[in-house]
């Protein structure tokens, strides 16, 4: 029994699984990744080995996205920014003020835009769209003023993600975005490279982001996207039992993941408070004088960079979500 149970290890498929947040229970992906774990080698009778690597150590978000492409990685939990330089069609969900909370996020993503956007995305890329998971709502942060209105905004020096569409958002608002990658930031923020960022609350807590960041203002300007990915080639490998346990223990990973992170949104103004930052929680027309300047300018650059009609659909399942509420 013994060597029986030796060559069925040797022999079970190696399922490498990156993320980019800390390795520790704490962390809404790691803590997502080992009930995945947990749950595949139980229900694939460990026909499946599942090998979690936190805090990128397989390399950055365009690294796993080329290994999921050829089939030198398995399976990763990427953020936004980072699929959309591999799919710029993911920059549709950066679409400002467009999502008014986490319910309807998930009606959106769960049910048919949600699947119809992620076969586009195999079609094109041969990376399968498992889940999607929260990733917080992104919040403004700076170290100079409160920010309560656009005007605020002006002359400010932005970090945004590497993607244009982050950059459109600033520009719109009259800050000077700059481009730097998530590992830098901490540091680009305490040397005062740049003045402030824009992120959600479990991002700011877990890189320590308050130390450098006097003034928070949650504005909820993007509700942001883990998604669970992983190699077509790896999937379609797979037996019919392999992939109905990755096809359901993703999506309870996908709900501690969102339940989680979910928590720290709705945590956000004490967590942030506590950590020594003052926080400014904006009125509903305020939120609406940021949306009447931002929406429109970022709406334009994704109309060429998406098309207008992936918009479109975007806003039309949002619209139809929010009635059957």
């Amino acid at each position: 029994m013994t060597l029986a149970a030796g060559q069925a290890a040797a022999d079970a498929k190696v399922l490498k699984y990156t993320h980019y947040q800390p390795g520790r229970e704490d962390q809404p992906k790691h803590a997502a990744a080992l009930a995945f774990e947990k749950c595949v080698e139980k229900a694939t009778s460990g026909s499946i080995d599942v090998q979690i690597f936190p805090a990128g150590q397989l390399g950055n978000a365009t690294t796993a996205l080329e290994g999921l492409k050829l089939g030198t990685l398995e399976m990763a939990v990427v953020h936004d920014g980072g699929i959309s330089s591999v799919y710029r069609p993911f920059d549709v969900f950066a679409l400002p003020y467009i999502f008014p909370n986490h319910e309807t996020a998930y009606k959106v993503l769960d049910g048919d835009f949600g699947k119809q956007f992620g076969d586009a995305m195999l079609k094109e890329t041969g990376i399968r769209l498992l889940a999607y998971a929260d990733n917080g709502i992104r919040h403004f942060t700076n170290s100079k003023h409160p920010i309560k209105s656009p005007d605020d905004m002006k002359g400010l020096k932005m970090r945004v993600q590497p993607a244009p569409v982050f950059i459109s958002l600033m520009e719109s608002l009259g800050a000077s975005p700059s481009a730097i990658d998530w590992a830098e930031l901490p540091a680009a923020l305490a040397q005062g490279t740049v003045d402030g960022q824009e992120n959600g609350i479990t991002n700011i807590m877990a890189a320590s982001l308050y130390q450098s960041q006097k003034y928070a203002t949650l504005d909820g300007h993007v509700y942001s996207l883990h998604a669970y990915l992983i190699s077509d080639g790896f999937y379609q490998g797979l037996t019919d039992v392999e992939k109905s346990a990755i096809d359901t223990c993703v999506v309870e990973a996908r709900d501690i993941h969102r339940t989680m992170t979910r928590a720290q949104d709705e945590a956000a103004e004490k967590t942030l408070t506590d950590a020594g930052m003052e926080v400014y929680v904006p009125t509903a027309d305020e939120i609406a004088a940021f949306r009447a300047i931002a929406q429109p300018a970022v709406r334009k650059h994704l109309d060429e960079a998406v098309g207008a009609e992936l918009v479109d659909q975007l806003i039309q399942a949002t619209d139809a979500a929010l009635k059957s509420q």
